[in-house]
């Protein structure tokens, strides 16, 4: 009968530790470089906006080679951070076919 009981107390202890460690993967680190200046460092998984529609893809292409540069891909962060992934040729550009199957995919 005590067995019963301790392994759903177990099973909690366990999603609690794991909450915990995740929660403890943000930190911030402050010190000095050399010249003395003060330095913040932070660490943890990036955050963004609530994303609605990707724009088009005439709006990122600003000068309209008819493909998006990494610069370009600034203006979208989502594209941004998934830009290697989304430039699938490799060619450092995502296309406009590139970036139609990257939309379809998120």
């Amino acid at each position: 009968m005590l067995a019963h009981r301790i392994i759903p107390i177990g099973a909690v202890l366990l999603a609690l530790g794991t909450a915990g460690l995740a929660q403890a993967q943000d930190r911030v680190h402050r010190f000095q470089d050399r010249s003395g200046a003060e330095v913040e460092l932070r660490s943890g998984m990036a955050t963004y906006p609530a994303d609605g529609p990707a724009p088009a893809f005439s709006a990122l292409d600003t000068n309209r080679d008819r493909s998006i540069s990494p610069d370009e891909a600034r203006a979208y962060p989502l594209l941004a951070t998934d830009f290697l992934y989304a430039d699938s040729n490799r060619d450092g550009r995502v296309s406009e076919r590139e970036y139609a199957r990257w939309t379809a995919q998120r």
